[in-house]
């Protein structure tokens, strides 16, 4: 790539940064503060998100707009990446499971911050081009599986962290489960046209409590029959 052109996706991507702290304002009241983690702004002002996009697709890139990825599937906007991840809390020894790889943009976030993300992806296509393109970026401690993510993955469960980027009617409560105590998991909730995005918290004695934060727009979750 050109270093002009490599130029014009850094300037881009500091405005796009510079985006999301405005917005972070917006959602004050629902987060308890005004400006989102020193960590999770890093990582989005590092982690190129025009490589998590369709090639034709790479010069809106860094838009404030959910953008498609092939399969019926988008990648979501840049703010609400940046919440998500905000409301998760992650700390450097978190294992964090990710329910909806896509093309793996959410999950090099994750790895930026996490000790190890594991991310679980339903369509095939999707979760081999995002290992692809995740390697390719040298991004590490990511483990991948296909396979339907409101299962989580029992094998390296518990988690301390989970995040799912495609809506359930309702919190799969295997999802639950495999949350630690203590934990946090934040999942938008609900039918088309009425999603709303929860960060759920379990307490040490396994308690459950849950927070609407904003009105939000995902695809369904889907499961496997």
């Amino acid at each position: 790539m050109p270093k002009s052109e490599e130029l014009d996706f850094t300037v881009l991507r500091a405005e796009m940064v510079e985006v999301i702290a405005m917005q972070a304002r917006y959602v004050a009241a629902a987060i308890g503060k005004d400006r989102f983690d020193d960590r999770v702004m890093a990582a989005m002002g590092r982690i190129p998100r025009h490589d998590f996009v369709p090639a034709a697709l790479r010069e809106l890139a860094y838009l404030n707009v959910p953008l498609p990825i092939g399969c019926g599937k988008t990648i979501s906007q840049p703010f609400i990446v940046a919440l998500m991840t905000e409301l998760l809390e992650i700390d450097g020894t978190d294992t964090v499971l990710e329910v909806g790889t896509g093309l793996g943009y959410q999950a090099a976030i994750l790895s930026e911050m996490a000790n190890r993300v594991y991310t679980v992806e339903i369509i095939e296509e999707l979760a081999h081009e995002a290992r692809r393109r995740l390697d390719r970026l040298g991004c590490r401690h990511i483990d991948f599986k296909i396979g339907d993510g409101s299962r989580g993955w029992l094998e390296h469960a518990p988690f301390d962290k989970i995040i799912v980027a495609a809506a359930p009617e309702v919190i799969p409560p295997t999802l639950i489960a495999q949350l630690k105590p203590g934990g946090r998991m934040v999942v938008p909730v609900g039918p088309e046209n009425e999603q709303h995005l929860h960060l759920l918290t379990k307490g040490r004695d396994d308690r459950i409590q849950t927070k609407a934060v904003l009105q939000v727009s995902f695809a369904p979750l889907v499961l496997s029959h």
